[in-house]
This record gives structure tokens, sequence and C-alpha cells, in this order.
């Protein structure tokens, strides 16, 4: 490639943004009682979404159904070319068509509209032409303009493309505001992801449960430092019959030394131990621990069961995952 070719790509790569985000504005005044309908049925649809579109729509068609099914909107994409071949038997009378054409007059999609009216299945277009064949025979029809192709030529479909891309996230979204979608929710569709982990996770899953730091009330303070200090958890436990009867902290144990001095070493655990430190039960998320330790500026938290046996403790760090 010549330098001759290549000066102003920027410029070429620029302008094709700003076509296509011009593209996606112009999308607001599109938004129209359809959209409010078609929320509507596919809120209260007891079926799926098949979601289905040729060529470059059905690549589309693939990501919406992607999109609505990992947040609440069971859904999937199917070829409308693959329905003479059997896969017509996926679909009932309880779901919805999701039909995506930039024309509305795709031949292989409007073949397939018979079949979808004969079984009685409501279907919602998302088309860039208000007057075509799939919008009369729709339910709903989302209106999906655009004046021109970011495609020099105004042939390849990119404007159109990313403005039904980005209507049927919002067609998504709005389906998450009406069904209050909460991130716990959207975990449970994506259980192998980063959030999805961090909202799954529970304390049992990450507490440290050996050699815990153990401590007498009793215990004079210049033993207790001994063994707070191999816990490396930065604090100590004190229990009666199993149960957790109070807490010391490195911090805890500082303040004592800079409050009695010398007489440090003849106070005992007792005296400066925290009697009813923060606790959790083993199946707490460690999303919930986390905003335990923001809210009460701690590092760590006892696990307990219902009866406050000792389980284990979590910390700051075990929480990072």
């Amino acid at each position: 490639m010549t330098t001759d070719n290549t000066t102003g790509v920027r410029g070429y790569a620029a302008q094709c943004l700003k076509d296509e985000a011009q593209a996606l504005m112009e999308l607001i005044p599109q938004l129209d009682e359809n959209f409010d309908k078609a929320v509507d049925m596919i809120y209260h649809c007891r079926g799926k979404i098949i979601v289905t579109g040729v060529g470059k729509s059905g690549n589309v068609g693939a990501k919406i159904a992607a999109t609505l099914s990992s947040t609440g909107t069971p859904a999937f994409f199917i070829n409308p070319l693959d329905v003479y071949h059997g896969d017509l038997g996926v679909m009932t009378a309880d779901d919805i068509v999701l039909a995506l054409s930039n024309s509305g007059q795709t031949d292989e999609l409007l073949r397939f509209i018979p079949m979808v009216l004969h079984m009685h299945v409501p279907i919602i277009a998302m088309t860039g032409n208000e007057h075509s064949l799939l919008a009369k025979y729709s339910n709903a029809h989302i209106k999906v303009w655009v004046k021109k192709e970011a495609c020099p030529l105004n042939l390849a479909p990119t404007s159109s493309t990313t403005a039904a891309l980005a209507m049927g996230d919002a067609l998504a979204v709005a389906l998450m505001e009406v069904r209050h979608f909460e991130p716990r929710d959207f975990a449970q569709f994506h259980p192998g992801g980063e959030l999805g982990k961090r909202l799954l996770t529970t304390a049992e899953d990450v507490m440290r449960s050996n050699d815990l730091p153990i401590v007498d009330q009793d215990m004079h303070l210049g033993d207790a430092i001994i063994l707070v200090s191999k816990g490396k958890l930065g604090l100590g436990v004190s229990l009666v019959d199993g149960k957790v009867a109070g807490l010391i902290t490195d911090g805890d144990i500082r303040r004592a030394m800079e409050k009695w001095r010398e007489k440090f070493f003849d106070k005992q655990v007792k005296g400066i131990m925290t009697s009813r430190p923060k606790s959790v039960l083993p199946t707490t998320k460690i999303t919930e621990i986390q905003r335990v330790m923001h809210q009460h500026k701690i590092h760590t938290v006892l696990v307990v069961d219902k009866e406050n046996h000792l389980l284990g403790v979590v910390d700051h760090y075990s929480c990072m995952i």
C-alpha cells in the first residue's frame, strides 16, 4: 500500500464513526407506541423470543438474541432458511418472532412469515421501511431507519446494522428496567464471568477455617500478641463453648499499649475485646461482605452458624476475586 492510499485514513475512520453516531441519535425520534407495544408483548410472553433475519440482519439478530437471553428474556436465533428443514418445530403459539430486515422485503424472510401467521405467533418487526410487507404483517413495527450508510458508496450495511444492533440493546435494556433486573439476576446468567463469580461466591467459598487464632478471654495481652501475630489475620477470637464471645484486633492491641504502657502486659483479652463483632453466615455472598466491611470500616468478618459457632474468617483480600 502506498503512502498516497493511506493518507487521511484516520479522517475516513472518523467520518465513519460520526456517520454511525449520527444514525444512532436519529433513532431517538423514531421511538413510538410501537416500541412500547413490543416491550409489553415481550414482557408478557409466556414462551420464547425467536429472533430471525438473513445475512447481516441475521448476524445482528443473533447478537440481540444473546443479549435478551443474558438479561432475563429467553430468546434464541433461527435462520429462516433452516425453517424448511425441521427447525419450525421449535416454535409454539406462546412464542414471539422478532424479525429483522433493513428493507423489510427480504424474500427468504417473507417466505417464513406465512408459517408464523398460520401458527398464530405474534410478530415484532424491526425494519427501516414502515411500508414494507414485513411491517404490514407484524403486530408491532419498530422503525430503524437511517438516512445513509457510513459506507462511502452507500451500499455496504454499516449505519443500518449499527442502528439495528443499538435498537436491540434498547429493547433489552427497557425490558431489564421493566423486570427490575438486578446484578444478582445477571450473575445467574453469567456464572463464569468476573461479575458472576463475585455475585455468586459465598463466605464459605473463601473463608479461612484452619489454624484460626483463638485467644482465651482471660489470657494476658502479652500472650495474646503472640497468637495474633502467628495467625496472620490481624485478629484473635475468643470462644466460650465453641461460640464467639469476643474479638481483638491488632488495632485494639496498639491502642491498649498506648493507653496502659507498662501496665499493658498485666491486662487481659476481655479488657479490650469487642464482645459483639461483625459476623456473617457461610451462605452470605461476598458482595454483601464487602458492603459490611465498607460500612463499618473493618477488614475482616467472622463466619458463624446460626448458633454463633465459629466456622471461619473472611478478610478483605479473600473478597478480591
